[in-house]
């Protein structure tokens, strides 16, 4: 009981870590599932990797 309590501060901290990455996990998976890929679009035979998808103008480097 001892060692419980001495320990409590970083058990709990242990245990919102893995409730997030539970969730996170979670998410991923169902995402997959629906045909979403990690990017957040749906685009049909999505590898992953987003090459062929044009990026807005607001996310592009500028080049000086």
């Amino acid at each position: 009981m001892e060692w419980l309590l001495s320990n409590l501060g970083t058990i709990v901290v242990s245990l919102i870590l893995i409730a997030v990455v539970a969730l996170a996990v979670r998410t991923l998976i169902r995402n997959r599932k629906n045909g979403r890929s990690c990017c957040g679009t749906s685009c049909p035979g999505c590898a992953g990797n987003c090459s062929q998808m044009e990026v807005p103008e607001r996310f592009k480097i500028k080049k000086k």
